[in-house]
């Protein structure tokens, strides 16, 4: 079994050789009544109407299925082909997302169940593979539409887009793919930089098949430069060392290793896992020294004033929904994104694919990752976004490009917020659960308004720059809106005591729409034509970069989006201004940053840029 040839690893964090792509045709049907089960579906191919192109969702056009209607359990099937192994060697089916609940057999043998749709399980199906050669996978997968309890984010419940609300994404929307491993294997590696002390610390976990001494070899290198080579004592099934690179992020040889949009430089890391005869496993990874905090009224990036320049992008395309289009389409929207100007990302509603983490990794680019909502408060919704959110932070902790983590969006979920001692708790326990996986990134537990607790102040307003330069124009009229304004009639915070000298973000900003179809939602005002677009766009941006007191902004958005046109570019990623001059406004300095190094640099300056 080899590699597949186009694409990145549908695990760039973890890589190994061997692994085999599942995505492409496979069997598909309905089951409308919910006797897929006792009717055999997974073993029988007879049972199945339709093909599919996994991993892209039924109903999408780039899935060859027709909208199916009402399709609250689909069924996937195909066969494959064993991987030639050795005895040690074991082979690891893993599913990158499935919405929402789950189900796996192999050859008849259920295998594998997971509720959540946005984050990645795997199954050891070794011992279930005949020796003849065909195995037979199928996968049950069941997504309610008006089930509102399920952490969905913007996948509407209606038969169609509505207002701000698009198709839903059921069943198989990311990759599929054989890994073939060997029994005592690397099974987890972590990274947590400290720029301050110069130093990376790796916790790295091993799954150990037959008794026996083990080391971890460690090769750490950024572009030809050897920073680390040395072997380890496996101890209890782990490995915990600290690599310090004294020397090398202080004075001219900063930019050189320390990892920001304008100079992403990654770590490379080659680890061997060693027993008595010789190696054992060997696994690819990498990381970055990157640091990020506030102070006051200032986002800290690497220890320096960054001011935030970002767009909020959905990750919606019209024929694949969720799902990204094509092999470089992930890709192709960081280089966007770039190209327009901004240093940052709030990946809205969903939960991103790893690929587009990577290329945010590898090209310079802050990533919010938010958490999907739930849209019904209950016991049921908490157990559930509890449960993801912790998978959320487990799989993409290594990534230098996240910076902040977003649990709710607009208290979506949590509507009684200022009243409910129970919704209060939830906001806390999503935001102490991501502090307390995870203390090196800021946390917003709560994005918009009612601030309740939070590392920033963030607000929501799609105000013109007049109105803008009003509320945010000086301290004292920072202070008069945090405590008077009040967005469709919330107060933008809840608990002034718990918030003090908190940088500010305006987080969702602009939305001004270039409808090309009459029964498009256009609640945040409608623009004339591109040079219109364009004056409000520098109107908007203008005010928010001349305010002394803003640490940041985000522009809503990136794309338009099913009902929602007010996207700088179109939903097929067709500019609507020339990207030049969008890049001109969005890179303007920022006044309440002194020095500051976010307008420093145009797209490319960076070698690896180009890449």
């Amino acid at each position: 079994m080899t590699a597949a040839e186009e694409g990145t690893h549908p695990r760039p964090q973890l890589r190994r050789p061997d692994w085999q792509e599942l995505s492409g045709s496979w069997r598909f049907g309905v089951d409308r009544d919910g006797v897929g089960i006792e009717a055999g579906w997974p073993t029988r191919p007879d049972l199945y109407p339709d093909t599919i192109v996994v991993p892209f969702p039924p109903g999408s056009a780039s899935s060859g299925v027709d909208d199916v209607g009402q399709r609250d359990a689909v069924w996937y099937q195909r066969d494959f082909d064993a991987p030639h192994r050795r005895p040690d060697e074991r082979v690891l089916l893993h599913f990158q997302a499935v919405d929402y609940r789950a189900q796996v057999w192999v050859n008849g043998h259920l295998l594998a169940s997971h509720e959540g749709g946005h984050t990645p399980f795997s199954a050891d199906i070794t011992p279930y593979l005949r020796d003849d050669g065909q195995q037979l996978l199928a996968v049950r997968a069941e997504d309610r539409a008006d089930d509102l309890e399920q952490p969905r984010g913007k996948q509407g419940w209606h038969p169609g887009p509505y207002r701000i609300w698009h198709d839903r994404t059921t069943g198989i929307w990311q990759r599929v793919w054989l890994e073939l491993v060997p029994a005592t294997r690397i099974d987890s590696v972590r990274w947590t930089p400290d720029v301050d002390s110069a130093s990376l610390q790796l916790d790295a976990r091993v799954r150990v098949a037959t008794p026996g001494p083990l080391s971890l070899r460690v090769r750490l290198s950024i572009r030809d430069e050897l920073l680390v080579d040395d072997t380890y004592e496996v101890v209890g099934e782990r490995v915990r060392r600290t690599f310090t690179l004294a020397g090398r992020t202080t004075g001219l040889d900063r930019r050189a290793y320390v990892w920001a949009p304008e100079y992403p430089n990654l770590i490379e890391a080659d680890l061997v896992l060693l027993g008595p005869e010789g190696p054992v496993d060997q696994v690819a990874s990498y990381t970055a020294l990157r640091s990020v905090g506030a102070a006051r009224s200032r986002i800290l990036l690497n220890g320096r004033p960054y001011f935030l320049r970002m767009v909020l992008d959905h990750g919606y395309w019209p024929e694949s929904r969720l799902a990204a289009a094509h092999p470089g389409a992930l890709r192709a929207d960081v280089e966007l994104i770039k190209q327009l100007g901004f240093n940052g990302v709030r990946m809205h509603q969903k939960v991103e694919d790893p690929e587009f983490l990577y290329w945010c990794d590898r090209l310079g680019l802050l990533v919010w990752a938010e958490m999907p909502a739930t849209y019904e408060f209950s016991s049921l919704s908490v157990e559930r976004l509890a449960a993801e959110w912790l998978e959320v932070l487990r799989r993409d902790y290594n990534h230098p490009c996240i910076v902040a983590w977003v649990p709710v969006n607009e208290s979506w979920g949590v509507p009684a917020l200022s009243g409910s001692s129970r919704q209060r708790s939830l906001v806390h326990a999503l935001y102490h659960l991501a502090k307390a996986s995870d203390g090196t990134r800021l946390v917003v537990g709560n994005d918009g308004w009612e601030n309740l607790v939070s590392d920033l102040l963030t607000v929501h307003d799609y105000s013109d720059g007049r109105t803008l330069r009003a509320r945010y124009g000086s301290a004292e009229a920072l202070r008069d809106t945090l405590s008077s304004v009040q967005p469709h009639y919330r107060f933008l915070l809840l608990d002034e005591a718990q918030l003090p000298d908190r940088p500010v973000v305006v987080s969702e900003c602009g939305g001004r729409a270039l409808p090309e179809a009459d029964d498009a939602w256009t609640g945040y005002g409608v623009a004339r034509s591109s040079e219109d677009l364009l004056e409000h766009y520098s109107d908007v941006l203008d005010a928010l970069l001349d305010s002394p007191v803003i640490a940041g902004f985000c522009y809503t958005q990136l794309t338009d989006t099913a009902l929602e046109p007010n996207g700088l570019v179109t939903e097929r990623r067709v500019p609507k201004l020339d990207p030049a001059r969008i890049r001109g406004v969005t890179r303007r300095a920022a006044a309440g940053v002194p020095g500051d190094v976010s307008a420093a640099f145009e797209y490319g300056d960076y070698p690896g840029s180009r890449s």
